[in-house]
């Protein structure tokens, strides 16, 4: 077995997004590190720092050379990074003219770190278009059914009646939020990074801050007031949100996995009855891709600790934090991709079953209008206390000897009130519309 699930060809089709294998492939970080060596030379021919003629062959040859990682090995072996053996091969190809000027005044963590933005905002180019889908997706399932009653639950029982999209409503509120959280971190977190050996940018003298300026054009990236070799926190908060995004994913995903037990049945993950299916008993079918969406969330949970033990970097340049983030960071946006195409099939196949939904709620016996019942009998016939007593008696009956509230109170009571109007729980659904109206605008709005 392999090292890990996402390095594993038995579980790579449940654990492996390949627009995000691709983005975080060794040969895509090397192009990436090769690009910003390139741009870092066109940056500074514009500003006179290096000569035209060696500037002009790095670009040129950017496209035309091919790095063999194979050569880097020993290089990378003995200096722990990457980037020595990239520019030894880099100036191979350029040629003894040009190759002094190659990586000009710049660190190995001014490569890395860039190039690692640039797959990250490559990340964000595959991310928005897939949390918009799923957003437009479960805001049709919400409209499609606010009226389809269900029972609400609290604490795993029965607690009032409710609409199954007042519940799509609230695994789809969240994500407004991500969106607009994502929208907030992109510009603190698509940066780019150059301060040279210790932070100083020294080995341009004054020209530091206006290479740094210029490679940001380059790149078409933002700047920091300073540079952030020891500064993780955007990563950092760009994990925090990979994390929050699983969390809100796996909250819907358990919400399937408990409907889809066999004693509910009021959903299934697929109208496909080959998903999710035992070795042994034919009868099954196990909401795999939930069980799959919560898996990861947990694991992003636990390794977004990493990412913050990875911001303590001591002094201009740390001894372990960045390798943790290497470690770290493309893990958690490969689990976070995979929840959002598994997010999206849920979105797009999600059987609901209406008529269990119904049945459930039926079978509760009216004991899901106690509380409206109390409301209705105080202060209008008796105290509050009074009423809230004389119900908790009467469920108490009802669920002993399996009868119907309403019947029990009925008994009880001599009080004349309309008890045909609890007999519909679809009559008790309180402000559930408006509140899927309030959030179906903002969905509206954030297209826009």
């Amino acid at each position: 077995m392999s090292l890990s699930p996402l390095d594993s060809q038995l579980f790579k089709p449940l654990f492996v997004d390949s627009v995000i294998t691709a983005v975080f492939s060794d040969a895509n970080f090397i192009k990436q590190m090769v690009h910003v060596e390139s741009m870092l030379a066109k940056a500074q021919v514009k500003l006179g720092i290096i000569p035209q003629s060696a500037a002009h062959k790095i670009v040129e040859n950017e496209e035309k050379i091919e790095i063999l990682i194979e050569q880097m090995h020993s290089s990378i072996d003995k200096s722990g990074m990457p980037v020595i053996a990239l520019v030894n091969q880099i100036k191979e190809h350029v040629g003894s003219s040009a190759a002094d000027f190659v990586h000009y005044g710049a660190t190995t963590q001014d490569i890395m770190d860039t190039a690692r933005v640039l797959q990250l905002r490559e990340t964000i180019h595959h991310f928005e278009p897939l949390l918009q889908a799923l957003i437009q997706n479960l805001a049709q399932l919400c409209e499609k059914h606010r009226s389809t009653v269900m029972a609400g639950r609290t604490h795993s029982q029965q607690a009032l009646p409710t609409s199954f999209g007042l519940k799509v409503a609230n695994w789809l509120a969240p994500l407004l939020r991500h969106q607009e959280r994502l929208n907030e971190l992109k510009p603190r977190l698509l940066v780019v990074q150059f301060g040279g050996a210790a932070g100083t940018a020294s080995a341009l003298g004054q020209q530091g801050t206006a290479v740094q300026e210029k490679l940001a054009q380059q790149l078409k990236l933002n700047t920091t007031p300073t540079p952030w070799h020891t500064q993780r926190d955007s990563f950092a908060e760009f994990a925090s949100w990979l994390s929050l995004l699983t969390g809100s994913l796996a909250k819907m995903a358990q919400d399937i996995i408990l409907l889809c037990q066999s004693e509910i049945g009021e959903l299934r993950e697929t109208p496909d009855p080959s998903r999710g299916g035992s070795s042994t008993m034919p009868q099954k079918s196990n909401p795999m891709i939930s069980e799959l969406i919560v898996a990861a969330a947990r694991t992003n949970a636990s390794l977004l600790g990493n990412m913050h033990q990875a911001m303590i970097h001591e002094h201009e340049r740390a001894t372990h934090g960045w390798q943790m983030e290497w470690l770290t960071l493309p893990q958690m946006v490969g689990l976070t991709a995979v929840s959002l195409q598994k997010a999206n099939f849920l979105s797009q196949n999600l059987v609901v079953n209406v008529e269990q939904m119904l049945k459930n709620v039926k079978q509760s016996n009216g004991l899901m209008m106690a509380e409206a019942i109390s409301f209705a009998l105080a202060p209008a016939h008796m105290t509050r206390s009074e009423a809230k007593k004389l119900v908790r008696k009467a469920c108490e009956q009802a669920y002993s000897e399996n009868r119907h509230l309403i019947d029990v109170l009925k008994e009880n009571t001599k009080i004349e009130i309309d008890w045909g109007v609890f007999e519909n729980e679809a009559n008790h659904l309180g402000s559930a519309n408006q509140f899927i109206d309030q959030l179906l605008v903002k969905v509206t709005a954030a297209q826009q």
